[in-house]
């Protein structure tokens, strides 16, 4: 399974996508994607783990995407306060004017008067007193904000995810370079030495060519495994934001690192806790509740006071002090079913959104026991194909000596550098799910960002 679809399933298993990623029709790729920045240089970069890390908190287009929509939810927060703030305004105007005094039910022998100047400036203020129905819409926006700020969260653990996953795709492809390297040499020496036994008259010919079959065989194998690496790289470069073309060079070998054992309640815990995903849920009900109560409130009455202060005149010079303040009592009557239809949407989303909270709970629940069995079950394959690399390393060492002694010919031989490539394979692979599975972990209960940051401080 190539690392695309091993993290497109990880993001689904651990969590919906944040809201940036769904407004833009994307999936879990658009945390594969990035803002490059820079001029890629001729020198491969020196990349390490932390390195990738910090590069890819920064410029990932997932990240970058959920910062921005956080950013308009502040912004539509500040469009709803707008209701329940005072609306100060100030004119100055002058003008020059003729009135026909007929047009405003006045009969006179001159109806026309005028032209004259009129000099106004004046500020006036709005507020509303009373109005639930913007109040509770003020509460949903706030709630909504606190939901984008959860998602801001929820993306950095996912670039962290992505991005240590990407890193360790990339050191295991680089390792079965090191294990394709080493069977390539191994079959090198075997060829010559089958050359030499058959120059000797101990095997035969057909012992050579099998010998050289699998000498082309190993170097295949190499140049897969070296063009699979560099496709990694690739893959790294552009989740993070590198150059377009900058080469690499990865400082940063991953070691074994067993997982301190946690207890599953106390993971449970932190993970209701510290989640942004449910976080993020629980704040989007409650902004539900709130544009249910708001359109509810839609029926009561609104108050409004209003008031402004000015001078009017002929001329600044003799223009004299004005005001006027009221308050307006506005009572719905018959809206035409709007009020209703926008409770019944409001109540329809908050059912949704209950129902999203609630199975997000037991994805949580989920989540965490599949990360722990994920984990056990990851270092026990690493302790049994480690075991069996050691295995595999002796059989291949004794055929070869069975070969040299001319008891056995280099069928053997080759079976027994196959099944050492398979073990070393296993072993990669196995070293690659385990440290996969400790992130998934840590993203399960919420702490990603902090744990994988700690661990790649940690690496040498």
């Amino acid at each position: 399974m190539t690392v695309r679809w091993v993290m497109i399933a990880a993001i689904a298993a651990l969590g919906a996508v944040p809201a940036a990623a769904q407004s833009t029709g994307a999936t879990g790729d658009v945390f594969h994607g990035s803002v490059p920045q820079g001029t890629a240089t001729r020198e491969p970069l020196a990349l390490s783990f932390k390195g990738a890390l910090d590069q890819g908190l920064q410029f990932n287009l997932g990240l970058l995407l959920q910062e921005e929509s956080s950013r308009a939810a502040h912004g539509a927060r500040w469009r709803a306060l707008a209701d329940l703030l005072p609306n100060v305004r100030g004119t100055v105007s002058e003008r020059r004017q003729v009135i026909n005094l007929e047009a405003y039910g006045f009969p006179a022998p001159d109806p026309i008067v005028g032209p004259f100047n009129v000099f106004d400036a004046r500020i006036g203020v709005s507020q509303r007193l009373i109005d639930l129905a913007a109040l509770n819409s003020s509460k949903a926006a706030s709630h909504i904000e606190k939901a984008e700020a959860q998602g801001v969260r929820s993306a950095r653990e996912l670039v962290v995810l992505v991005t240590s996953n990407l890193y360790l795709e990339a050191v295991a492809a680089s390792s079965r370079i090191d294990v394709a390297r080493a069977q390539l040499e191994t079959a090198d020496v075997l060829h010559r030495q089958a050359a030499n036994l058959k120059a000797s008259g101990i095997v035969a010919g057909i012992d050579v060519l099998r010998a050289e079959v699998q000498v082309q065989h190993q170097r295949q194998r190499l140049i897969v495994a070296e063009n699979e690496f560099e496709k990694a790289k690739l893959r790294l470069g552009r989740a993070i934001g590198l150059p377009l073309g900058q080469p690499l060079r990865l400082t940063d070998a991953i070691p074994f690192a067993p997982l301190s054992p946690v207890p599953l309640e106390q993971a449970l815990r932190d993970a209701y806790a510290h989640r942004p995903d449910y976080l993020a849920a629980a704040d989007r009900l409650a902004a539900a509740e709130a544009r249910a109560r708001a359109a509810s409130a839609e029926r009561l009455p609104s108050l409004t006071l209003d008031a402004d202060y000015g001078t009017i005149g002929q001329q600044v010079s003799n223009a004299h002090p004005t005001y006027a303040i009221g308050a307006n009592l506005r009572v719905p009557v018959w809206e035409g079913g709007r009020v209703k239809g926008r409770t019944i949407e409001a109540e329809a989303e908050v059912r949704q959104q209950r129902a999203v909270y609630d199975d997000l709970r037991g994805r949580v629940d989920a989540d965490v026991r599949t990360a722990f069995l994920d984990v056990a079950a990851a270092a026990q394959q690493v302790d049994t194909a480690r075991t069996t690399v050691d295995l595999s390393t002796q059989e291949l060492a004794q055929a070869r000596d069975r070969f040299t002694a001319g008891v056995s010919d280099t069928i053997e031989v080759t079976r027994a550098q196959e099944s050492l490539a398979r073990a070393s394979e296993d072993y990669i692979s196995a070293l690659y799910q385990h440290n996969v599975a400790k992130a998934a972990l840590a993203r399960a209960v919420g702490m990603a960002e902090e744990a994988i940051t700690a661990f790649a401080a940690g690496v040498k």
